[in-house]
């Protein structure tokens, strides 16, 4: 939509020297924008017209033309977004014909009748110190109001003050919805309430849209308690994401340039608010995690400079703790290596971090977030373990809901470890929590998983075992996995269905679509490539040991 900084046309017919002049035709047109002025004797002039021009010019040359001609002048400059056309209509005809006025009127396009004895010259002449004077007068306002914006800014102002600037400056509604804090901000002064709940559907409206937060300006036109009106949105962009729109409408006056700057210096300003913000935050996440770091480090100098400095986190040395761990994964991206997943994290680690800080305020819980180890992790605090896993449970399903809300491409698990007394002792839930993440994500589809849910695993998936399982693995499983392969038989998927099923055979044909006979054939090849006898108990735990063993490895 073209955009012009000018003076009305009404703001035109207003003056002393146009006393004579009125005008004949596009009355819904008077409110048009005058940027400049433009005096004609060559229709053909359109190959050099701008937009927001008011063209004066002579009857002479519609006195000479037919009316097809005529119109095609008319509906030209239409097309080019002119403001109107003043038209010196004496000497050259008595009047204006009804069926060219008739034409402009449909088409809302403005025609004055200029008081013949007024010069061309002087309409020009006055009609430019008046955009002149105005766009000095925007000038000074824009720059005040700047001034303004740097106060709020260098105070720490709210974002409430920024649009009150905003709102005195345009005179219209004017919104801000924010991405990062999921929040909005109205300032809808002196309007009914119909309005302000037809303005709160059409910011919600427009933001869920405009989900893919396209960073070029939005300006159209929306209907408002049953009216056509103009909205403008801004977006507040910043390190190439878009975290927010401004918005207003034209409810009280019209919507032009001088708004447009006025919403621009108010995104500038919201934005920089926003990446100090971000800066303050990145420092005390960083705070946090060395601190969390330190704390189960293994190494004792830096574990106890970490106890020391505990209490500056509110952290009591002898209440429980438990540590989680977050695994995040871009499953439409799997071919990309780990650093642009840790690029993509950093991106948004502040608004996850955030977002999990809310969550313990709103639930009670004190503890730190920490995100130094390319990941999560988030250390909690409870005075006493009355009831814990019911509270921790919830917390942890609003925790993932709320950050799936703002990454909804990620794939998201939480790993929980274990509640221990003492925050000398954070080091071992940590350790639970690294288990049941790597362990649980090979062994369930579940998005939060505990370390005690984990059963036998909890022994399996010891590091100091693994040489052990190892071993157990490739004497006991692995030559029937080296069978499947080489003959493409399915004898390790029917050793599975032997368990899951009781040893019962005949559920066993059933669950896998297969005749009696061949699965009675398969186990018996299954006895003979293992060496073991699955009538023997030891055998069959050895066996059932060995495949869970295979989901970890």
């Amino acid at each position: 939509m073209p955009r012009q900084n000018g003076i009305s046309l009404e703001d035109v017919l207003n003056l002393p020297l146009m006393s004579k002049c009125k005008l004949i035709a596009g009355f819904k047109g008077i409110r048009n924008t005058v940027s400049r002025v433009n005096i004609i004797a060559d229709p053909d002039i359109f190959d050099w017209v701008k937009s927001g021009e008011l063209l004066l010019t002579t009857a002479y040359s519609f006195n000479k033309a037919d009316k097809d001609y005529q119109k095609s002048i008319i509906l030209n400059a239409k097309e080019q977004n002119l403001a109107g056309i003043g038209i010196k209509i004496s000497p050259y005809l008595t009047n204006m014909n009804e069926e060219i006025l008739a034409f402009a009127e449909e088409l809302n396009f403005p025609i004055i009748e200029i008081d013949p004895s007024l010069p061309l010259s002087e309409i020009l002449m006055e009609v430019m110190k008046q955009i002149y004077n105005k766009q000095t007068s925007l000038l000074e306002r824009i720059e005040k109001a700047h001034e303004k914006f740097m106060e709020i800014m260098l105070d720490g102002k709210s974002m409430e003050e920024v649009l009150d600037v905003v709102y005195n400056n345009i005179k219209n509604p004017v919104a801000l919805k924010m991405k990062h804090q999921d929040t909005s901000y109205e300032y809808f002064q002196d309007i009914s309430e119909d309005t302000i709940t037809d303005l709160r559907k059409d910011l919600n409206k427009f933001y869920d849209i405009n989900k893919s937060r396209s960073k070029k300006m939005y300006e159209d036109k929306v209907i408002i308690s049953g009216k056509y009106v103009d909205r403008m949105a801004i977006p507040i962009v910043l390190k190439e994401e878009v975290y927010g729109y401004i918005i207003s409408w034209s409810i009280n006056t019209p919507l032009g340039g001088f708004d447009l700057s006025i919403m621009e210096s108010a995104s500038t300003i919201i934005s920089l608010s926003i990446l100090q913000d971000m800066n303050v935050k990145e420092v005390e996440i960083n705070y946090r995690s060395e601190f969390f770091e330190d704390l189960i480090s293994q190494d004792s100098k830096r574990k106890r400079k970490a106890l020391e400095r505990a209490h500056f986190f509110n952290l009591a040395p002898n209440d429980f703790y438990i540590v989680e761990v977050m695994s995040f994964k871009l499953p439409q991206l799997e071919n990309e290596d780990d650093d642009f997943l840790f690029d993509y994290l950093k991106k948004h680690s502040n608004q996850v971090v955030s977002s999990i800080e809310e969550t313990m305020k709103n639930f009670y819980l004190n503890g730190i977030v920490s995100t130094k180890l390319n990941g999560i992790q988030i250390l909690l605090e409870f005075h006493n373990t009355n009831d814990y896993k019911k509270k921790l449970n919830e917390f942890n399903l609003n925790i993932y809901e709320t950050i799936k809300k703002r990454l909804d491409s990620v794939d998201l698990r939480i790993g929980v470890g274990r509640i221990y007394r003492g925050l000398d002792n954070a080091n071992k839930s940590f350790s639970d929590a690294l288990k049941t993440i790597r362990t649980g994500k090979e062994l369930t589809n579940r998005t939060i998983i505990t370390y005690e849910e984990l059963g036998v695993f909890k022994i399996l998936c010891q590091d100091f075992l693994s040489e052990e399982l190892d071993d157990f693995y490739n004497t006991t499983l692995k030559p029937l996995v080296d069978y499947d392969e080489k003959k493409s038989t399915e004898l390790v998927k029917t050793l599975q269905c032997y368990f899951d099923c009781n040893g019962n055979l005949t559920k066993m044909s059933e669950t896998l679509y297969t005749h009696y006979n061949t699965i009675l054939y398969r186990i018996n090849r299954i006895q003979e490539i293992t060496g073991a006898n699955l009538n023997d108990s030891n055998d069959r735990l050895n066996l059932e040991i060995a495949l869970k063993i295979k989901q970890m490895i």
